[in-house]
């Protein structure tokens, strides 16, 4: 394995992966600019061979199938020992999808039960992101400053998602989220 390059954003890992012949990235779904679904499209629109580990310190069940779904073909928490972390690496290289056993219980589960309210499918991933957030007690501001974006823009998604979601206080987000544990 070459190590080729690290990045602080998604525009610098487009702009990285853009007309080179780079196999696997490795990337987490915090970094700042882009959501992480979105710029997972455009790695791949750009480069349709690349492989995609997404390697994250949020729980398997809130982010892997979105991630899966957007075309990454892993999922790893950050918990995991850097030799299931090389495997993994080897496994996607390789043109398999890699998730933990626990992970494909947790996502048959999810499949078979249907458990989650249909209507968060309407938010981006962006806007379920900020939605955590904001239901595990984060301000505005924190926000912001965490995905590198203004507290007028945090506001925005906020209220995007209290009017697909038809939320009327703090509360009732609080209550959701705390509800189909999705607290970060």
């Amino acid at each position: 394995m070459e190590f080729v390059a690290e990045v602080r954003d998604g525009n610098e890992l487009l702009e990285v992966c853009k007309g080179k012949n780079t196999d696997v990235v490795l990337m987490d779904i915090t970094m700042p600019g882009l959501g992480f679904q979105e710029l997972i499209r455009l790695l791949i629109k750009q480069n349709p061979d690349l492989k995609i580990l997404v390697l994250s310190v949020h729980s398997e069940e809130h982010y892997a199938l979105r991630a899966l779904k957007a075309g990454a073909h892993g999922y790893l928490t950050k918990d995991r020992t850097p030799e299931e972390l090389e495997t993994a690496i080897r496994y996607v290289y390789g043109g398999d999808t890699y998730i933990t056993t626990s992970l494909s219980g947790r996502l048959a589960k999810m499949l078979i039960s249907e458990h989650k309210n249909e209507v968060t499918r309407e938010l981006s991933e962006r806007e379920h992101q900020i939605m955590c957030l904001l239901g595990s007690g984060r301000r505005v501001s924190d926000i912001a400053k965490e995905l590198g974006l203004s507290p007028k823009t945090v506001s925005t998604y906020r209220s995007r998602i209290f009017e697909k979601m038809q939320f009327k206080t703090n509360a009732d987000l609080i209550r959701y989220v705390v509800e189909f544990n999705l607290v970060e």
